[in-house]
């Protein structure tokens, strides 16, 4: 039914909001303890893995396991049906990204508390991300394997023909003696000749186990910041990425861990003079040119990195 100003009147059903998953169980009566506290999520960019980050130093991921859209964003937007399956997770693996650390120039402690969690481009099966605390980020590689374990193996097998050779000579050597100096029995003289056949074969049977992850730190990025890391970001380039404290921005090559590059510094000369502090920093998700910051002040600068070297200067700005 249409109303007189050509606008429908029939009414959608409301939203209906419930928990499709929940990740994390405690017992009746047991206390949360802090190091459990998460601090940091992240979804991969196909949303195919999620990570997360707790006050422990810690990065727990889980993997999707109810299977791919089979349609495209605009296809599903453009659909006249809703898709009633909602995505479901499952643990993967975990590890410790960071431990507390202790600067002693400084006297000063830093937490191994997960800041930000980043995902990287995935590389030959292989998936990366960046994760960090106060001062140091890391990036880790995860990557799954397939573990083969013996499932039955015949006791009746026989040893290979190299071993056998090597056996028979000693045999034919020191026939006079019961046992040899390789070990061997001499009742196996007359089972070469029998049971052992030209080429070594194989007597068991192999069988697959759950697939194995295993986490490993490929590159750890330290020393940069004299405050607190407030924020990283991927580049779209996906070899870049930078990291924001409150007064500066400094920009990563992920091959290079000794050496970044500060692209904007709003550190006085005079910290008295100290107005505002940057509070977080991200890439643009497509042109790798742009970055955006934020400030204490309310404000939001866009920069492009073509204009020159160090972009204090925001091409755009935002109250």
């Amino acid at each position: 039914m249409a109303s007189s100003t050509g606008v429908s009147t029939s009414s959608s059903p409301p939203l209906e909001w419930k928990f499709c998953q929940v990740f994390g169980e405690r017992l009746p009566g047991e206390d949360l303890r802090e190091v459990d506290v998460i601090s940091a999520i992240e979804f991969e960019k196909n949303g195919d893995f999620l990570a997360v980050g707790d006050h422990g130093g810690r990065v727990i991921i889980f993997e999707r396991k109810d299977g791919k859209d089979d349609l495209s964003r605009n296809e599903l937007e453009q659909s006249d049906f809703v898709f009633v399956r909602h995505p479901e997770y499952e643990y993967k693996t975990e590890f410790q990204s960071h431990e507390p650390e202790f600067d002693y120039l400084k006297s000063l402690e830093f937490e191994e508390k997960i800041k930000q969690v980043r995902w990287c481009a995935t590389v030959s099966g292989s998936q990366f991300l960046l994760s960090t605390n106060d001062k140091t980020i890391k990036l880790w590689k995860v990557k799954e394997y397939k573990v083969k374990k013996v499932k039955e193996m015949n006791p009746n097998s026989v040893m290979s023909s190299e071993n056998a050779f090597l056996a028979e000579r000693s045999f034919m050597n020191g026939q006079d003696k019961l046992y040899i100096a390789n070990g061997y029995h001499l009742e196996w003289k007359e089972m070469i000749g029998e049971k052992m056949l030209p080429f070594p074969q194989m007597h068991s049977k192999m069988a697959h186990l759950e697939d194995t992850v295993r986490s490993s730190c490929r590159k750890v990025y330290s020393h940069a910041h004299d405050f607190n890391i407030n924020s990283i970001s991927n580049n779209s380039d996906g070899e870049t990425f930078i990291s924001a404290d409150d007064l500066r921005i400094n920009l990563w090559n992920l091959e290079t861990s000794g050496q970044c590059f500060n692209i904007i510094d709003m550190k006085p000369s005079n910290m008295e003079d100290l107005t505002e502090i940057i509070t977080s920093a991200e890439f643009h998700p497509s042109h790798c040119n742009l970055l955006a910051f934020s400030s204490s002040r309310g404000f939001i600068r866009l920069v492009d990195m073509r204009q020159s070297a160090l972009c204090d200067h925001g091409a755009r700005l935002w109250v």
